[in-house]
Formats: C-alpha cells, sequence, structure tokens
C-alpha cells in the first residue's frame, strides 16, 4: 500500500463566499496559485512517485505546480472529485445559512442526502474507495499525492479515524494544507492532519516514514494475519 499526501485545492474566488461543488471553470486566483507555488516547493523534496487529482480545475491546477517541478503527470481520478451538492451548488454562503435545508445539512451528525445530490454514505463510499485503489497500485512505502476537495479529505481522516458518519464536519481541511495518512492492508492510520506544507522539518518527517523498517505500529496484527476491526 501507500504513504499519501491529501492535499485540499487552493484558494479560488469562491473560497468562503459561495459553494463551489461540480461546477466547471472555477480556477485558482492569485492567492491559489501562490499556494499551489509553495506547495509544490515543499512536496518536490519528497520521493513521490505519483500525482493524482480531482478532474475538477482548482485541484487539478494545484496539482500541476507539483507535477511540473516533478517531471510527473498528474492522473485524475474520479474518487477524488468533489461532493455533489445537489440544488445547494452556486449559492452563496449568506443565502445558505439563511435556508433551514442547509443549516441542518451541515449539522455533525446529519447523513441525509443534499437535494438532487450525494449522501454522506454515497461520498464516502466513494473517496474511500478511491484512496484504496490509489494505494493498492503502490508499495507500503511509496509515497503519492491526491490532490482533492475539503470535505474528501475530512471525509477521509474521519473514516480512518472511526468517526460516526457526519461527524467529518468537526475537521479542518484549509485551502494547499496537506493532510498524511498510511494505508496497509484495508486499514489506515492517519498521521497528521492540515498542516502548513512550509512548516519547517515537515518533509524531513515525511521522509522518515518512508523509511520504516517494519509497517506501522498499529497494523503490526496485520501482518501477523489478525482481524483488526475497521469501519
Amino acid at each position: 500500500m501507500a504513504i499519501i499526501i491529501l492535499v485540499r485545492h487552493g484558494e479560488t474566488d469562491w473560497v468562503g463566499k459561495r459553494l463551489q461543488g461540480r461546477l466547471p471553470g472555477i480556477n485558482l486566483n492569485e492567492t491559489g496559485r501562490r499556494q499551489a507555488q509553495l506547495a509544490a516547493e515543499a512536496l518536490q523534496h519528497l520521493p513521490i512517485k505519483a500525482i493524482y487529482s480531482s478532474p475538477l480545475e482548482r485541484a487539478a491546477q494545484t496539482a500541476q505546480y507539483l507535477a511540473d517541478r516533478k517531471g510527473l503527470q498528474v492522473e485524475h481520478h474520479l474518487g477524488l472529485i468533489e461532493m455533489d451538492y445537489g440544488s445547494f451548488t452556486g449559492k452563496t454562503f449568506k443565502q445558505l445559512w439563511k435556508m433551514k435545508g442547509w443549516r441542518q445539512m451541515v449539522q455533525p451528525g446529519h447523513t441525509e442526502p443534499f437535494p438532487g445530490g450525494d449522501s454522506v454514505a454515497t461520498a464516502l463510499e466513494r473517496v474511500i474507495t478511491g484512496i484504496e485503489d490509489i494505494a493498492g497500485r503502490w508499495g507500503e512505502k511509496d509515497i503519492v499525492a491526491c490532490f482533492t476537495h475539503a470535505d474528501q479529505v475530512r471525509l477521509t481522516i474521519a473514516h480512518y479515524l472511526h468517526m460516526p458518519e457526519g461527524e467529518f464536519h468537526r475537521l479542518v481541511a484549509h485551502t494547499a494544507a496537506a493532510s498524511v495518512i498510511q494505508v496497509f492492508e484495508g486499514q489506515g492510520q492517519v498521521i497528521q492532519v492540515n498542516q502548513v506544507l512550509s512548516q519547517p522539518g515537515w518533509v524531513e518527517f515525511v521522509e522518515g516514514l518512508a523509511k520504516q523498517s517494519e509497517a506501522p505500529h498499529g497494523f503490526k496484527n496485520i501482518r501477523k494475519g489478525k482481524k483488526v476491526g475497521s469501519r
């Protein structure tokens, strides 16, 4: 399996103002391009084997900065695509917070589908299937980068922390920040969450994960053939 770096896309003019969802044509703004550049500068020092991205422009553009530095191709993966927010997509957050339906949808513990869109269970299954498909292509010490969206990062982290469905809203994923997980034979271990990539010592920390001589502590029983419960 693999060490996976989950990176949220850089900033767009819609971040914090409108619900972007799966709308096409939303590009990084000047701040987002600078964030993507800084992320690439940090990640370029890691022995990254592959770069995957949501097919949406804001994620793919963020990924491309790293791809250009590493001489790699960005592979689009539908498992990393944004959640489908249905009829809420495109509305301003000012509009959304006036809507009772929206306020209910984003409460911790709520799992019902967005009107005309995804449920938490549907979105969770898609992203975890995608992450485990990507991880399964690589060795347990290989490092790969996945560029995606805030809710996909939060859903993934919540899943591997065995948080109940609907509680992922309690987590944070800032633009161009990274979370690190290790996936091993269907199990996941959360190493870091929402890290600023320019933080001193971050690259060395991730490099150290790839140099470990054995499976992470939580996975030792798996190697011995013991069954470990998962969600």
